[in-house]
Formats: structure tokens, C-alpha cells, sequence
């Protein structure tokens, strides 16, 4: 013979005792929105391209770990809020090649401004073109795998976020 299936639920409560209300699920999160993962991106470019700035200038060289740490976040700001789209991973790279960029930029303009005793951001608004001219005159080869490490990681933690 079989024996009788219980009914579901708590066979301890109290039958009388009053069932509070089902929890509703959370709301999904916000996925698969493009326009939000291209803003997402370019937030996290400019300030891990600033904060990237501020540490090359602070310790008077460029790392190259950083220069991935700008790709990766920029990438996966993008993969995670924007999600599979295939149009993140290339915006993404190309997001971090210019934060990259900027932060280089940032790195000299502290590294001029102490020198000089100027404000950093007066270097950066006003002196735009020195800046630049500066930049042009220090670029090596290790520049620009800075670049391409940072595109590839970019490119790569969009692709890995969004899964």
C-alpha cells in the first residue's frame, strides 16, 4: 500500500496562525540596454583614465597593469550593464584606448605641474596643447603596448561581463 502524500507547506505550523503575504521576486537588473552600457563605459573610462593619470604622476612612471585595470573596468561597466550586445566589446576597446590616453595626459600634467608649481587642472584646461606636445615628445613603443594591452582587456572583459 502507499502511503498518503503530505500537503506542502510547514507540516509544524500552526494551521490558524496567519500566513504572511508571498515575497514578490526582485526586479530583474537592468540588462541588455545598450545606450546604458555605452554611458556606463564612458563613466568608467574617465575615471579610471583620471585615477590611472593621478597614479602615473604620483609615482613618476607608467605601469602597464594599470593600463589593463582602465581596460578591464571599462569593459566590464559595459558587459555588465549593456550585455551581449556585439557592439560593447569594440566601443569598449576603443572607450579604454582614449582613457588610456587620458590618463597619460593627467600623468604628465601632475608630473609638469610639480615641477612647476601649477595646478594640475590649469595644465589640463589651459595648456592642452603643451600637454599634447609633451606627450608626443615622451612616446615609445612601451607607450602604445599600454594601448593594446588596455584595448585587449577591454575587449575581452566586455565579452567575459556579459555572460
Amino acid at each position: 500500500m502507499s502511503q498518503p502524500v503530505p500537503p506542502p507547506g510547514n507540516p509544524f505550523a500552526d494551521s490558524a496562525a496567519p500566513q504572511p503575504y508571498p515575497m514578490a521576486p526582485p526586479p530583474a537588473p537592468a540588462r541588455d540596454n545598450v545606450a546604458l552600457g555605452l554611458v556606463a563605459a564612458l563613466v568608467a573610462a574617465l575615471v579610471s583614465g583620471g585615477v590611472y593619470g593621478a597614479i602615473m604622476g604620483g609615482i613618476e612612471r607608467e605601469i602597464g597593469w594599470a593600463a589593463v585595470g582602465v581596460g578591464f573596468l571599462v569593459g566590464l561597466a559595459a558587459g555588465k550593464v549593456g550585455g551581449r550586445n556585439p557592439v560593447l566589446p569594440v566601443v569598449s576597446a576603443v572607450l579604454s584606448l582614449g582613457a588610456v590616453y587620458l590618463g597619460q595626459l593627467v600623468g604628465i600634467a601632475v608630473l609638469i605641474g610639480k615641477q612647476l608649481n601649477v595646478p594640475t587642472t590649469d595644465l589640463l584646461l589651459q595648456e592642452f596643447g603643451v600637454l599634447t606636445d609633451a606627450w608626443n615628445e615622451a612616446k615609445d613603443p612601451l607607450t602604445f603596448l599600454f594601448f593594446a594591452l588596455a584595448a585587449f582587456a577591454a575587449f575581452s572583459g566586455a565579452k567575459k561581463a556579459a555572460r
